[in-house]
């Protein structure tokens, strides 16, 4: 299993790209800006995109990949996320206003995109990966992604705040080998990552004592200006774990 992480942050700005990690070179797990730094001959491999929800930090470059490779690709990309999540895509993005419908582009019988809806619980095999949906809590209705192949687990949350639906299926994974979770706000900003459905390093602390699988830990989402405040405060309060940040361009390897 390979994970390529082009884009981790909370924002954008000078090197900063939002959420999009590309696994084993076809499959995307959300489609944020970091999209862009992507080849035209790398786009064009992409057969799979998983979404998290349905915020523009996660989805925004989606379109424009999209417009970049549609003559470029044989068979349709197929977009894979939770009912609501779908919908809003199909209703605010792929909408003829926003951007062109490529759900029935370029033609309908041969369209370069289709979607298939995934529930929490419902996993779905490509070659010798197997992608899980697990429920999480954020502000509008979003999802994590536990990637397993024979030997090593993956468990990435996407953005969640404290919640009680991820944890107790993490336990029941034989194993666990890294665990990428969201850590967006300080502590000083408590009030504010709980209303905005985020981490903070204390909140996420209080969660992970839920786990009982000791994973590497990488720390993604932090708002931009507030990155090493963020991971030393997780570094703190966060105990039994090795903990550190994600950044661009960084290949994790298992």
């Amino acid at each position: 299993m390979e994970l390529r992480v082009l884009g981790c942050s909370g924002g954008i700005g000078e090197q900063l790209r939002t959420t999009s990690l590309l696994l084993n070179s076809e499959i995307l797990i959300d489609a944020g800006t970091g999209l862009g730094d992507l080849t035209l001959q790398e786009m064009s491999r992409i057969r799979h995109v998983f979404l998290t929800h349905s915020h523009l930090d996660h989805v925004a470059g989606l379109p424009l990949l999209i417009d970049s490779i549609f003559d470029r690709i044989e068979t349709p990309i197929v977009i894979h996320g939770q009912p609501a999540t779908l919908k809003a895509f199909q209703d605010h993005i792929f909408n003829n206003v926003i951007w062109p419908d490529f759900g029935v582009l370029p033609t309908t019988d041969k369209p370069v995109l289709r979607y298939e809806l995934l529930k929490p619980g419902e996993s779905i095999k490509l070659d010798e990966l197997t992608l899980t949906m697990v429920k999480v809590k954020h502000v509008v209705p979003a999802v994590g992604y536990i990637m397993h192949t024979a030997n090593h687990t993956v468990a990435f949350t996407g953005d969640t705040t404290t919640n009680d639906t991820l944890w107790p299926v993490l336990n029941e994974l034989e194993q666990l080998d890294a665990l990428i979770v969201e850590a967006a706000f300080t502590n000083s900003d408590l009030k504010l990552s709980r209303q905005a459905g985020h981490y903070c390093p204390s909140t996420l602390a209080a969660d992970l004592k839920k786990l009982k699988h000791q994973p590497k830990i990488y720390l993604s989402h932090h708002k931009p200006g507030a990155e090493d405040k963020i991971r030393a405060e997780c570094q703190q309060e966060i105990t039994g774990f090795t903990v550190d940040s994600l950044h661009g361009g960084q290949i994790i390897q298992l």
